[in-house]
């Protein structure tokens, strides 16, 4: 299940920070969210899927270490990206 090429780049046009922009965490974190909102639905319709429980607690892990990382560097992108995306703080 993964992104087509035009739904990665609307979603990185979409949170880029500059023009080149496609690494940056507000980017990795926009990704990994709209991945993991797609795994949660296709986990939904299969619950026994085990292999895929583990792939999608993994990405909520690396998306936790970003958005750490963010907090530490920025707090004031790390709450624009973290509303943007409609998560907790």
């Amino acid at each position: 299940m993964p992104l087509s090429t035009t739904q990665k780049q609307e979603i990185i046009k979409q949170y880029q920070t500059g023009n080149s922009d496609t690494g940056s965490p507000e980017v990795q974190i926009a990704l990994l969210s709209h991945r993991i909102d797609r795994l949660a639905e296709h986990l939904k319709a299969h619950a026994h899927d085990v292999h895929s429980r583990r792939g999608l607690l993994s990405m909520i892990a690396k998306r936790r270490r970003l958005i750490n990382f963010l907090e530490k560097v920025d707090k004031s992108r790390s709450g624009d990206i973290l509303k943007k995306i409609g998560l907790k703080n």
